[in-house]
């Protein structure tokens, strides 16, 4: 789960994480009161949406007065911010974030994240912040430091100190960085965090050490045990299909193409969109629906997958252990009746590869339905081969 930049920098201040002052605004009247409230030399007014990049997009403004306030905000709110992350639709400002400005002397980049392969979280610091630090990885990785946290012990003060010496931290600020390091860890674990991102971390001409940006994700399975930060969530700011999905128990992540697959298993999911991709198609969606389906839950899956048009055609490639293979079948029948007026047909073409589980049952199912564009695959390679030949002769 994701938490707009204000509501990340209130948590990691209760941790002890040096953030400007500021808060949100809803409104044009609210940003120009606090800003009154701050009063501060330069006052940033900066657009909260689900994204990086916000700066380069226009979404951050140097207000000198309140009358700049008034006129950013008028701007900003309601504004569409396109940005490297927002896709070419981008997202509508609904919300800003006005606080302080900082005399910034040099930017830095510091995150926590979790590592997969080494089974622990690894810190990583860089002197280029302020910039996309992932194309910092790309150009130039040996400027990327990194320290392996053992889970036991957390992040020691000497590896704390050993990175602030690596990104090239005055002497005179080092324990400023350190204690901002171990307090950004704290939270992370705490708050049962996936990622804790500030970019960029700044040194002032005062020589503080501030948290000018901040990024907070959530392991989602354990949000039960935060209902603090839960409260947090902004499902304006979330894919409708995707938070439709999780609340009927449906793993579903919009990819932005035009091939919807519905697939059981997360790895077999994987492997659908990588063989779409291999026929020259563009998936539209990973689905995986899970080792419990039942006919309600594949027609919920089929309603998802077709809503707002984006899918062109539509490729379930199903291998029934736990799933029976009868089942999504009649999902599939059962979807066709809900979506269709006569039950007769679905809005696209769909392409069906079925093997486990009471498989004859399932294919004895569809061949008998009256659903006139749904297509039996032998294999998963032909069946991807086919529905990608299929939505391009139809565009």
């Amino acid at each position: 789960m994701n938490i707009h930049e204000y509501q990340s920098k209130a948590i990691l201040r209760g941790y002890g994480v040096n953030v400007p002052d500021g808060g949100a605004a809803f409104t044009v009247d609210e940003a120009v009161k606090q800003a009154q409230t701050l009063g501060a030399d330069v006052t940033v007014v900066k657009a909260q949406i689900h994204a990086g990049g916000r700066g380069k997009a226009g979404g951050v403004k140097l207000a000198r007065n309140l009358n700049e306030v008034r006129q950013y905000a008028e701007e900003l709110l309601g504004k569409t911010l396109v940005t490297h992350q927002t896709g070419p639709e981008g997202k509508v400002v609904k919300r800003l974030l006005i606080e302080a400005g900082s005399n910034i002397k040099k930017e830095y980049y510091l995150s926590f994240v979790g590592d997969r392969k080494g089974a622990c979280v690894v810190m990583m610091g860089s002197e280029e912040g302020g910039v996309e630090i992932e194309k910092v990885a790309a150009e130039t990785p040996e400027k990327i430091f990194k320290e392996y946290i053992d889970p036991a012990i957390g992040l020691a003060p000497f590896q704390a100190t050993r990175m602030a010496y690596k990104m090239n931290f005055p002497k005179e600020v080092i324990r400023k960085v350190t204690k901002l390091m171990i307090n950004l860890h704290r939270a992370f674990v705490k708050k049962d965090c996936s990622l804790a991102e500030i970019n960029p971390l700044v040194l002032t001409e005062e020589n503080d050490i501030i948290a000018l940006d901040a990024k907070l994700n959530f392991d989602d399975s354990a949000l039960y045990r935060h209902p603090d930060v839960e409260s947090l969530r902004d499902e304006t700011e979330e894919d409708s299909k995707e938070l439709h999905a999780a609340k009927l128990g449906l793993n579903y992540v919009n990819l932005g193409g035009n091939v919807a697959c519905m697939v059981n298993g997360a790895g077999l999911a994987m492997a659908t969109v990588d063989i779409l991709k291999h026929f020259g198609g563009e998936p539209a969606n990973f689905l995986d629906v899970g080792g419990d389906s039942t006919p309600e839950k594949i027609a919920e899956a089929f309603k998802i997958m077709l809503d707002g048009g984006q899918a062109k055609g539509i490729f379930v490639n199903i291998f029934g252990g736990i799933n029976k293979c009868d089942l999504v079948a009649q999902g599939i029948v059962d979807a066709a009746k809900i979506i269709s007026p006569d039950g007769k047909s679905l809005p696209v073409p769909v392409v069906v590869r079925l093997e486990g589980t009471n498989v004859e049952r399932g294919r004895e199912i569809l061949k008998e339905s009256p659903i006139a564009n749904v297509i039996m695959a032998e294999t998963m390679e032909g069946g991807a081969e086919k529905i990608v030949q299929l939505v391009k002769q139809g565009a």
